[in-house]
């Protein structure tokens, strides 16, 4: 007998291992954001250690395999419990179960609370959660059984919303207490305007519906500081605790110092005209044409069926193994099977006889950038052809010229009104909604007026095309010394921009970005006008004068949690930094802080000539 197959004899059955309660338990907490106590533990199953089926997934497809899946939840629920008693743990206890183990729960409710009562666990105190990879084919006759387990006093979860069977036809259907978010939406988030999107969506149902919202997954400040913002109460993930035979009883230094962090999160959603524009997932999002595709051995007669029966088809996609190999454009295919005999002749005979074997594909991820480049090639087929769709090499669907002009350009209209059409940076609209966030979470930060000095000779001198690369530079080294999780570079217009920093060293990044600007701008000059130390050209009233080379000026006002009734608006924080720049554009070093005491009298005189 070989190694392989006596190694699988060796694994035990599931049954056995029910029977010979080898099976153990660990706990993960579960954290309430607003005082950073631990609200409850997630229980989870263990099989023997050092073995095979020591991880849940190895358990669970045993147990499919030899039909036991129930009896091993149940299993399972119960070394939970006990072990959730044993330990003396505070808080509630959430335990996953399937549909159908939900079902027998439900039938055997009064075996299962009395079990409950003799260990001093309360039916209050339990949660039970829906696991994802429970389908649920009749979900009316499944109601019955989770109104009986609420009767009792348990609630009810629905795990790992936004995968697999977690739908919101079922948060509709169910009206669950609590829905805890999948980890795949949260890891990340603080990065990822879709994710953000998508959990914000999330968060207005939940809001409607009165469930209460888990995070799991949280591995990282970042990604906590996100969803902690964006007002989601509870969380769950390896940045509090471990799965743990010992759970932890209060949350670790750490991580409850990150929760109390004084710093308000920079939200992704703020970049989303950025990410809209570097990333063609909303574009294609918006032109894709979900149709059929034929095999290589499809017939044209397979073609003409096709064509006839969706008469809107504008083309039809010829795949294998769901890979795109060629296109078929509807009125060139039309027209030739119109000549006589042209059906006789070719019905029978390989699709690939009238297909263009080299069609423009477009994948989702495609940039916008390059969208537009395909526009403006020389070629052009796509237009009367239209183009593939596909999402890592397999076939999606189709587009037409006219449905990727349309799409590029929604795409850049939207970034339009968010961010600055040359650097991507956010524009007046989300800086302004920034600043607005700080104050109203009595967040301390320093706002930093950016301007370039001496910018406008070298436009003159250069032309448009060489000063836009001079900022873009310009946003590409302020970008470089921002914390993004902490600060927050947006693009004012023209030569201006606005950094809202949170970072403690804000000092040092700015001057950083100054001597990284300085030199670095240089290289955009002639070599004899580096020689030369600048160039020469005329001041506004027309007088000849030598411009040195262009510089970054900062201007910095401070502002700290406000003592008073005074209101602040963003555009009075920007109209003050705009102050501490001009003085630093004088300045040799291009750095200028506005102290505390004289920023809040610019700033209350700002406010009252406001009022007045």
């Amino acid at each position: 007998m070989s190694q392989r197959s006596s190694s699988l004899l060796a694994v035990p059955r599931i049954v056995d291992l029910i029977a010979q309660r080898d099976l153990s338990a660990v706990f993960q907490p579960i954290v309430d954001f607003e005082d950073g106590a631990i609200l409850g533990y997630e229980g989870l199953i263990r099989g023997p250690a050092g073995t095979a089926l020591e991880t849940p997934y190895a358990l669970f497809a045993q147990a499919a395999a030899e039909g036991s899946v129930i009896a091993l939840e149940r299993a399972a629920a119960n070394t939970c419990i006990e072990a959730f008693a044993r330990l003396k743990c505070e808080g509630k206890l959430f335990l996953n179960f399937s549909a159908g183990a939900i079902r027998q729960l439900a039938d055997d409710r009064d075996d299962i609370f009395t079990m409950l009562r003799n260990m001093g666990v309360d039916a209050e105190r339990i949660v039970i959660e829906l696991t994802e990879q429970s389908a649920i084919p009749d979900v009316a006759s499944f109601l019955p059984a989770i109104s009986v387990l609420r009767m009792a006093g348990a609630q009810f979860a629905l795990d790992d919303y936004g995968t697999a069977n977690a739908s919101m036809n079922l948060w509709v259907r169910l009206q669950p207490d609590v829905v805890k978010i999948d980890r795949f939406f949260i890891h990340e988030i603080a990065s990822d305007p879709l994710k953000f999107e998508a959990v914000k969506a999330m968060q207005h149902f939940a809001a409607a519906s009165g469930a209460r919202l888990v995070a799991e997954g949280i591995e990282n400040e970042a990604d906590l500081i996100v969803v902690r913002d964006m007002g989601i109460a509870c969380g769950q993930g390896y940045f509090f605790g471990k799965p743990n035979a010992h759970p932890p009883r209060k949350l670790a230094d750490d991580a409850r110092e990150a929760l109390r962090s004084g710093h308000i999160a920079v939200f992704p959603e703020a970049t989303r005209a950025v990410s809209a524009s570097p990333s063609g997932g909303m574009a294609s999002a918006k032109m894709v044409v979900h149709a059929p595709a034929l095999p290589r051995n499809a017939t044209n007669n397979d073609v003409l069926e096709l064509f006839n029966r969706l008469p809107n088809l504008h083309a039809v996609a010829v795949v294998e193994e769901n890979e795109p190999v060629a296109l078929i454009n509807r009125r060139a295919f039309m027209d030739r099977y119109a000549l006589p005999y042209h059906r006789e002749l070719f019905g029978k005979r390989p699709c690939m006889l009238f297909a263009n074997e080299s069609p423009v594909v477009i994948e989702k991820s495609m940039t916008v950038e390059d969208m537009a480049k395909l526009l403006a090639s020389d070629d052009q087929r796509y237009l009367a052809d239209g183009f593939v769709i596909t999402e890592q090499g397999q076939y999606v669907g189709l587009g037409t010229g006219e449905s990727l002009v349309r799409a590029v350009t929604e795409v850049r209209i939207e970034a339009a009104r968010y961010a600055n059409p040359l650097t991507f940076l956010p524009g007046n609209i989300p800086i302004s909604s920034h600043i607005t966030r700080l104050l109203s979470h009595d967040a301390g930060f320093y706002a930093c007026y950016v301007d370039l000095n001496h910018f406008k000779p070298f436009n003159d001198q250069y032309g448009y095309w060489q000063g836009d690369e001079v900022l873009k530079f310009a946003a590409h080294v302020l970008a470089d010394v921002c914390d993004p999780t902490r600060d927050f570079l947006g693009h004012v217009g023209g030569d201006d921009f606005l950094v809202l920093f949170q970072s403690e060293d804000w000092h040092a990044r700015a001057q950083r970005a100054i001597h990284a600007f300085n030199e670095g701008a240089q290289r955009f000059y002639a070599p004899g006008d580096r020689l030369a130390g600048g160039i020469h050209g005329e001041d506004r009233r027309g007088h000849p004068t030598f411009f040195d080379f262009v510089t970054m000026a900062i201007g910095c006002v401070q502002v700290q949690p406000q003592l008073d009734d005074t209101t602040y608006s963003s555009e009075d924080i920007a109209s003050v930094a705009a102050l501490a720049k001009r003085r630093a554009k004088s300045e040799a070093s291009g750095l200028v802080m506005v102290e505390f005491e004289e920023s809040q009298m610019l700033l209350q005189g700002r406010a009252t000539a406001t009022v007045d």
